[in-house]
């Protein structure tokens, strides 16, 4: 239901508080870590805050809330979009409150400026982008798109860098399967991801379908007892993600200057933008961040790269087969 949305249904002649809720039914759209959607916006006269919501923080994989406030800047990207969709002009101020860490963003809508030219073409993309976990065709992505990906990510002021040549590749593959393999081996990790596998959850968490452990499963047991007791399950995902590693066309991980909680929101906001990006042209996207969770595989991969920086998210880019879109909470629940 979230992601059937049709843009004729915008109120254009309604208030500016109906207008920027519906604006707000693109936001939710955005992909965060676990599908935990960590975000709360509040709607103040011309202004809009984006909130993170640590009631859904994942302390374990995230304990800095690092990936939490990156989702937050991915939603906070799709807002800008559908905004300039609408034609309604706005400016951003991060972080505006130093005595509130958990007020994110402030957006104000602005009537005497025009809506952001740079953003409207990746509209169409907002309710066609969807993570997918499959393994990728072999086709190269053209070096074209390749650009167009580093300069999306570069109009947010995040560095994108390229997985180059064969050996490269087989060390980063190395990485996600040792990360992978670390992290399996702690039952508080495989808890926390029972717990957003959980089949109780309709809104939010990640299903079945969408995750890459299905295979692996045996579902005649509970997934909630499965992933929680099954000690070996993590060999059987790092082999498949190592495999999806060495086997995607391209590899790409987002760096910043810095590691603070600014340079987390605007990656998310470049995040969102790559992804956008390529959506439009067919390619797919999914995350192997799993060595950037674990400090001393972030400073390998930080090595691997060369990278100046600091590795913010790894992701993989190519055409997959059809994936099916996860849960979205209801606009009503994030919104106040």
């Amino acid at each position: 239901m979230s992601w059937n949305l049709d843009a004729n249904d915008f109120p254009h002649d309604g208030p500016l508080d109906a207008q920027l809720r519906f604006a707000l039914r693109y936001a939710v759209l955005a992909p965060s870590s676990h599908n935990s959607q960590p975000w709360r916006f509040i709607i103040d006269g011309q202004q809009l805050h984006l909130v993170a919501d640590r009631s859904r923080a994942l302390p374990v994989v995230d304990p800095y809330d690092r990936q939490l406030i990156i989702s937050c800047g991915a939603a906070l990207m799709n807002l800008c979009v559908a905004l300039a969709h609408f034609g309604i002009g706005y400016e951003i101020d991060a972080f505006p409150a130093q005595a509130d860490a958990d007020l994110l963003a402030t957006l104000r809508v602005r009537g005497d400026r025009p809506a952001n030219p740079d953003l409207v073409h990746l509209f169409p993309a907002l309710s066609m982008r969807c993570t997918n976990r499959q393994p990728f065709a072999p086709d190269p992505v053209p070096e074209s798109l390749q650009a167009a990906l580093g300069a999306a990510a570069e109009a947010e002021g995040v560095a994108l860098l390229t997985v180059v040549g064969a050996a490269q590749r087989q060390q980063l593959a190395a990485l996600v399967t040792e990360a992978d393999q670390a992290q399996f081996a702690d039952p508080r990790f495989r808890r926390e991801l029972a717990a957003w596998l959980h089949a109780g959850r309709a809104d939010d968490g990640m299903p079945a379908y969408a995750t890459s452990i299905p295979a692996l499963l045996d579902f005649d047991s509970p997934i909630l007892s499965l992933v929680t007791r099954t000690f070996d399950l993590g060999e059987g995902v790092a082999a498949r993600d190592g495999a999806l590693a060495q086997g995607s066309p391209l590899l790409l991980c987002f760096a910043t200057t810095r590691d603070t909680a600014p340079d987390w929101l605007f990656t998310g906001q470049a995040l969102e933008r790559v992804l956008l990006t390529a959506r439009l042209e067919g390619y797919d996207a999914s995350y192997l961040n799993q060595p950037i969770e674990i400090p001393e595989l972030r400073e390998r991969l930080r090595s691997l790269l060369a990278c100046g920086g600091m590795p913010q998210l790894l992701i993989r880019v190519g055409k997959g087969p059809p994936a099916a879109h996860t849960p979205r909470r209801p606009v009503e629940a994030v919104v106040s």
